[in-house]
């Protein structure tokens, strides 16, 4: 066992050699074995409990923790009918830490398989090219568990300070973590105080250094209905005399959106952008350049919304943002008529700034949709069950700040923590903040250039991943040491 100094200082060599070692032999065959459960979420999978999926993501997961050497390691399925599983661990400090914990979070369920899987993968037989894993659910976020324990056994095995240590991996976070308050009810008192919360389920701008997620945009959304007829008519006979339920479309979306811009109207959609964000953010696109759009597959010309990556950057943390992502009533181009159609139904997905409440944002686009209808077509806007506010981290407390700068330079070449704020959504981050309004936030994780979590050819970089591991390890030994020195 490499000697370590009385302080209970990890040695940087040492854990980044252990979690390399850990990667190769246990880690990735862990996450290779994840990838082929199709363990989709119940949002997209309805039967998920007789199908079982879910539950064999956990139970695996469970069995090999099980089996991790860590003293006084606990391990708990928790189930109840309905709801999804829930798989929780403790893990004891080293006896001298403080009496709040390090709370990990992260997620088994997955995205559906999704279409446009190419060079023979497919969703749920993991594929490695020796950089990359491909496969649903590696990335997003099966890897997060094995990392986790890994980063906290490499501190036991040099007898390193660490931090007590509870995990709470949910299967329900692609969903809207429907599960979690009735869970977490039941957990409190079992966790009890946190002081830092670790949530591996977000991205990276670049896989060169470590990056650190400042904050998460909210998401709402709902299906709408524009009809203008019971039944379809000869497109002859009814266009110029029967309104389009196509142009009343375009007619209710231009209420929330520019369409020359895309920039959304209504200012219940926007946010103030803090001025330490807008430094941060600046940062990033300095060291991102091209990469911020090079990340996505361009096809043809295309190209982004304005050449200036730093607004690219802030449009997609801080901005609002509209989607289509679904359509009724379109029949095939190949068996299209010439026919006025009775109605066009689509899918209308919304990202939301950090700062804005998902309630009060849904509630005025319900509005805008559906008040004084365009010809006094019937307009009917339904809101999406679930619904998610954003995230702002919390200023970064000293010793928080350095161990991250530290732990990036040792384990990335010397390049120093990098940080960014993403345009995903994890729902139980702000429900996180109200719970531990004292606690400091650790989010990051693999999900960079490459990895495009939940569409085709979703992938693990496993070199990153590996550094990430290593890490956290040693942001875990500062944590803990932080805890035996009082500031």
């Amino acid at each position: 066992m490499p000697e370590q100094t009385p302080a209970g200082v990890a040695g940087a060599g040492p854990v980044r050699d252990f979690c390399d070692a850990q990667w190769e032999t246990e880690v990735l065959p862990l996450v290779r074995q994840h990838i082929r459960v199709p363990a989709v979420s119940p949002a997209y999978d309805p039967d998920w409990e007789a199908h079982g999926h879910l539950d064999r993501a956990v139970d695996a997961a469970a069995a090999w923790l099980r089996n991790v050497p860590l003293p006084g390691l606990r391990v708990e399925v928790l189930r109840a009918s309905g709801r999804t599983p829930l798989l929780f661990f403790e893990i004891p400090g080293d006896g001298t830490h403080a009496e709040e914990a390090v709370l990990f979070y992260g997620h088994l369920d997955k995205q559906p398989e999704g279409d446009g899987w190419t060079g023979g993968r497919t969703a749920w037989e993991p594929a490695f090219d020796g950089t990359r894993l491909y496969g649903r659910g590696g990335a997003d976020d099966g890897y997060a568990l094995p990392a986790a324990v890994t980063a906290v056994r490499a501190l036991a095995e040099q007898g390193a300070a660490r931090p007590r240590c509870v995990g709470v991996f949910e299967a329900g976070e692609e969903s809207g973590s429907p599960d979690l308050d009735h869970w977490f009810a039941r957990l409190a008192p079992r966790i009890g105080g946190v002081g830092l919360v670790v949530c591996l389920d977000s991205g990276a701008g670049d896989y060169e250094r470590l990056w650190l997620v400042t904050s998460l945009r909210g998401a709402c959304g709902g299906t709408l209905d524009i009809r203008v007829l019971g039944d379809g008519a000869h497109s002859g006979d009814a266009g110029g005399v029967v309104p389009s339920s196509f142009r009343v479309l375009r007619q209710l979306l231009d209420r929330l959106e520019d369409g020359a811009t895309g920039t959304l109207r209504p200012e219940a959609l926007h946010c103030a952008i803090p001025e330490e964000r807008l430094t941060q953010n600046r940062e990033a696109a300095a060291l991102l350049g091209h990469q911020v759009r090079g990340r996505f597959d361009w096809h043809g010309d295309a190209t982004p919304v304005t050449a200036d990556p730093e607004e690219l950057l802030l449009n997609r943390a801080w901005r609002p943002s509209l989607e289509i992502t679904g359509a009724d009533g379109l029949p095939p181009t190949a068996s299209a008529g010439n026919v006025l159609r009775p109605y066009t139904r689509v899918k209308v997905s919304l990202r939301l700034p950090p700062a804005v409440d998902s309630a009060t944002a849904l509630a005025e686009v319900r509005r805008l949709l559906e008040t004084d209808p365009p010809y006094g077509t019937s307009i009917r806007f339904t809101p999406d069950r679930v619904r998610a506010d954003g995230w702002h981290a919390p200023a970064e407390q000293p010793w928080l700040e350095a161990a991250l700068s530290a732990a990036s330079r040792a384990c990335f070449d010397g390049a120093d923590v990098a940080r960014v704020g993403q345009g995903g959504t994890i729902p139980l981050m702000g429900n996180l903040a109200r719970r531990f309004p004292e606690a400091q936030f650790l989010a990051c994780g693999v999900l960079g250039p490459g990895a495009n979590a939940h569409g085709p050819n979703e992938s693990l970089h496993v070199p990153y991943a590996r550094r990430l591991t290593a890490s956290l390890s040693l942001t875990l030994n500062a944590c803990a040491l932080r805890s035996r020195t009082p500031e």
